[in-house]
């Protein structure tokens, strides 16, 4: 009887289905019609663009603007194109999701783990740092990175992504490990384990799932992080800063084609990223949501 239960209670009818079905299609196509229309779009030359009809397919298939784009393209007052841009964006996102994955763990490790009195109101006053607008901190952190001699260099731009990305990586090790057992880091204290030694043998193993989702939202938010990078990168400025400058150029011919290819060479690494293990963020969020 409750295997029938079930079977019903997950069963939808094939008209029921069917229109799910059509409802998400109509939803995707229309979240792909940017893409679409920037990726064939970059595959013309610019007569076919400006001779208007966007949504076509190209009548002749070139690459000459995605090579623009990475390499050649006006952007200041170099015509360096996308590709030093990319590299700073490397460099400062790799450390910055990893110093702040790291830390966040610490954090939710010590927050589940080695309780202390006033431990809530520091992690409440972490969760109150999640919701802190960008505007708000410029001009501290501006300061700071004067002071410490890092204004306008990558290592100030990681800093910046460190201590703005903590909160968040805080509060998902700690909601995750809040339901790992406490009884089991007791034994291990019993067994002689010291404090980084449970970390590592214990905890670390068992957080896959939301480190998934902690390297995701890190790389995400700072991958795509315009005001930042343009406040405090100087000369290092990141891939987002390039391409508004790219097309915003007020000099010369609008290359649309050129703009689109710099567009989605600026967006592969998230979608990358998604497409790898995007499958595995909704199931991270999901692993410390219930205790038990």
């Amino acid at each position: 009887m409750s295997a029938v239960s079930q079977d019903t209670a997950v069963r939808t009818g094939r008209v029921t289905r069917t229109f799910i079905y059509l409802v998400l299609l109509i939803f995707a196509l229309f979240y792909l019609l940017p893409l679409y229309v920037m990726g064939i779009n970059s595959l013309k030359p610019l007569p076919e663009i400006t001779g208007g009809n966007m949504m076509a397919l190209p009548q002749t298939w070139t690459l000459d603007a995605w090579r623009s784009a990475w390499s050649t393209a006006q952007i200041g007052v170099s015509p360096t194109g996308l590709k030093p841009y990319f590299l700073n964006s490397i460099l400062m996102v790799v450390p910055a999701v990893a110093i702040s994955t790291i830390l966040g763990a610490l954090n939710g490790y010590v927050l589940t783990k080695w309780r202390f009195r006033g431990d809530t109101i520091i992690f409440g006053l972490m969760l109150f740092s999640c919701f802190i607008p960008f505007q708000i901190v410029l001009i501290p952190m501006a300061l700071v990175l004067g002071k410490l001699g890092l204004a306008g260099s990558v290592p100030g731009l990681v800093l910046v992504h460190v201590v703005y990305g903590i909160g968040f990586t805080t509060l998902y090790y700690r909601n995750y490990y809040a339901t790992f057992p406490t009884e089991l880091v007791k034994a291990a204290q019993i067994d002689g384990a010291g404090f980084f030694r449970i970390f590592w043998r214990i905890l670390l193993p068992v957080s896959g799932p939301i480190t998934v989702v902690s390297v995701i939202w890190q790389f995400t938010n700072i991958w795509n992080d315009f005001l930042f990078g343009v406040s405090f990168g100087g000369t290092s400025q990141p891939m987002t800063a390039a391409l508004n400058n790219l097309v915003q150029s007020s000099t010369g011919v609008k290359e649309y084609n050129v703009h689109f290819a710099g567009a989605i060479i600026a967006a592969l690494p998230t979608l990358l990223v998604y497409v790898v293990a995007g499958r595995y963020f909704v199931r991270g969020l999901m692993a410390g949501s219930v205790k038990g």
